[in-house]
């Protein structure tokens, strides 16, 4: 297994604090003044990749899906943090193993973010109130799931390469994080950047109710619930801020793209996880309903047609991603048969495909995130796969990186500018491909359930939730 060391940078955009792990030696990640194994030895002159598939699944930490994954940061005991004899102290706690399949869903907004962060020391997920009941939610976010339920994503991780260092760009849920993984961050103004999610579940985006509005983060870290505005772009008071995403970047470079989504429907899934809904240029312009296109099983025929657009997106159902909440284990399949649609196609040779979750979830994870922006994060570490003949096999990257670390890859990939966000500060996941090494020859990971599945299942047109 090759383990390259930890590089210190700035991915966000305040200095990058040297990452600590509580809960014990056994969960820290290599120290200052180690080096990187990666450099110039490792990429020729241009890339060989012509073809991006950003996977996007959902809500969970690195630790909930590879706490005993050989080799990685993980850890089957947490902290918490607990009152005893009039005075708060720190204990550690068991964490339990679970099924991929959960029927609750934690509350992992930026206010419950902050209550686990407890100041860097990652000890307060017991005291995140739980929205069910209205009460602390103790146990409930210490577990992990068992590697039997995720074991293709295991499998990936082992054959190509597995990120232990990957934070979301804000601590935060999925309306956010989609958002930053098309553009980087939040960013409406100086110092002001959207958190949370919008006040309406029906659509997250230009398709909102009237009078649906934003939370904001703005000047000295300060939560301003429900003040922002309304979640579509041509409404955001800013006037000279652009709000630019990459599908501006390749717009202009002539750059084609496609983000395939769930068949757009208020009160479902598609209506939040649709990052595009609000940019009210694509959402009111001829690219909605071709570039944002529907249903997302369509990149099955794009590849078979020879169709694969220069960058894609992929954005799940309901139930495929892996979300908490729903009583489903297809996530891994649904991956799986992505993955393999790919490395089964003539794009196999120059294809980069990354597999990430958008956000934490609400779950237990011991690694604090590198220092604090003024825009909410960086959040809590989350699982990313990289799958590539260019990918070394067995290889942990011990590298920091953030969603903008993403983006700034997709933009030296295709020649692009930067957009101004974290990407331009981020290091990229270059480092984790070897553009030497010889092409690697693909072979099919296994699944439980089979692309045949997805293309004839019902879509559930469950809505996700409220964060």
């Amino acid at each position: 297994m090759r383990t390259r060391a930890v590089s210190y940078c700035v991915f966000a955009l305040s200095a990058c604090l040297a990452l600590s792990a509580c809960g014990g030696s056994s969960n820290s990640l290599p120290g200052p003044g180690s080096t990187s194994s990666s450099g110039p030895s490792r990429h020729k002159a241009g890339t060989p990749i012509q073809h991006i598939v950003l996977l996007i699944q959902e809500n969970r930490t690195f630790n909930n899906v590879f706490a005993q994954f050989p080799g990685a940061t993980g850890t089957t005991t947490g902290l918490e943090r607990v009152k005893k004899g009039g005075k708060w102290k720190q204990q550690t706690i068991a964490l339990s193993q679970v099924p991929l399949e959960d029927n609750k869903n934690l509350n992992h907004l930026y206010v419950s973010y902050l209550t686990a962060y407890d100041g860097g020391k990652m000890d307060a997920f017991n005291q995140i109130i739980f929205q069910v009941t209205g009460k602390p939610e103790k146990a409930l976010p210490y577990q992990y799931v068992r590697q039997s339920d995720v074991q293709p994503y295991w499998d990936m991780a082992t054959q190509y390469g597995l990120a232990n260092a990957m934070f979301s760009t804000q601590g935060s849920g999925s309306f956010t994080a989609h958002q930053d993984l098309i553009r980087g961050g939040t960013s409406i103004g100086s110092d002001v950047s959207l958190i949370d999610d919008p006040t309406a579940n029906a659509a997250w985006g230009c398709d909102s109710p009237a009078g649906t509005k934003t939370s904001l983060i703005t000047t000295g870290l300060k939560f301003e619930k429900a003040v922002g505005p309304f979640p579509c772009t041509d409404r955001f008071p800013y006037s000279s801020y652009s709000y630019t995403t990459l599908a501006d970047l390749f717009d202009s470079a002539g750059v084609t793209w496609k983000y395939y989504v769930p068949a757009f429907k208020r009160n479902t899934s598609s209506a939040l996880w649709n990052a595009f809904d609000v940019i009210a240029s694509v959402r009111n312009g001829s690219e909605w309903g071709t570039n944002v296109n529907w249903p997302e099983t369509n990149i099955f025929s794009d590849l078979t047609s020879g169709k694969l657009a220069q960058m894609s997106w992929v954005i799940p159902d309901s139930y495929n991603s892996d979300h908490p909440g729903y009583p489903s284990d297809t996530g891994p399949s649904w991956v799986t048969s992505v993955v393999n649609a790919v490395g089964q196609s003539s794009y196999w040779n120059s294809t980069a495909i990354i597999v990430v979750w958008d956000d934490w979830g609400g779950f237990y994870d011991s690694v604090a995130p590198p220092g604090q922006d003024n825009q909410g994060g960086p959040g809590f570490r989350v699982p990313m796969i990289v799958i590539s003949p260019y990918v070394p096999a067995n290889e942990i990257s011990q590298t920091t990186y953030g969603f903008g670390s993403i983006i700034k890859y997709i933009e030296d990939t295709f020649k692009l500018s930067c957009i101004g966000t974290t990407d331009c500060s981020s290091t990229s996941i270059v480092d984790m491909f070897n553009y030497n090494q010889s092409k690697r020859k693909f072979k099919a990971f296994n699944s439980k359930y089979s692309r045949t599945y997805f293309l004839h299942h019902k879509p559930s047109g469950m809505p996700v939730d409220t964060e």
